[in-house]
C-alpha cells in the first residue's frame, strides 16, 4: 500500500492558484461553496502516482470523494470504459460543456461523460447550488 505523502504548504498554494481556486473537475468556486477545496493525486498514490505538481489538481470535496482512486469509469453513452478527465493534460472544453441554463456539466467526450457520471456531477444538491450561482451571475464562470 502507498504510503500518503504530507504536502508542502507552497505545494498546496500552487496547486490552489493554478487552479484558480475552484474544482478543476465540477468548476465549484470556493468562494460560493464556502469550502476549501482538496489537492488530488490525479493518478492516486494508491495506484503509483507522485506528488508532484503534474500529478495534483483541485477537486472540492464532493468530486474527490466520488473520484476515490479511480482512473476510468463506465461512458454512459457507449458503455465501455474511458479513463476519467485529467486537468493537467486535457483542457475541460474540449470534454465539457454547460448545459444552456448553467446548471449542469455535460460530458462531450468519452472520457467526460465518464467523469461526469462518475463523480455525480450532476446529483441534485449541485444543481440546485449552481441555480443559485446562475441567478446572482457567477456561474458558469468566465474563463
Amino acid at each position: 500500500m502507498a504510503t500518503k505523502t504530507k504536502l508542502s504548504k507552497r505545494l498546496i498554494e500552487l496547486v490552489r492558484t493554478r487552479a484558480r481556486f475552484r474544482c478543476e473537475y465540477c468548476r465549484a468556486p470556493e468562494r460560493l461553496t464556502g469550502q476549501r477545496c482538496q489537492v488530488d493525486h490525479i493518478m492516486p498514490q494508491a495506484r503509483g502516482g507522485q506528488t508532484e505538481p503534474d500529478n495534483l489538481c483541485l477537486a472540492c470535496a464532493a468530486c474527490n470523494s466520488f473520484k476515490l482512486d479511480r482512473i476510468e469509469a463506465t461512458d454512459p453513452e457507449s458503455g465501455e470504459s474511458a479513463s476519467l478527465f485529467n486537468p493537467r493534460v486535457q483542457d475541460w472544453h474540449d470534454h465539457f460543456a454547460w448545459s444552456a441554463d448553467g446548471t449542469r456539466v455535460l460530458g462531450l467526450t468519452p472520457s467526460g461523460r465518464a467523469t461526469v457520471s462518475a463523480l455525480k456531477m450532476n446529483r441534485a444538491l449541485a444543481v440546485e447550488a449552481r441555480s443559485s450561482w446562475v441567478e446572482i451571475r457567477w456561474q458558469p464562470a468566465a474563463d
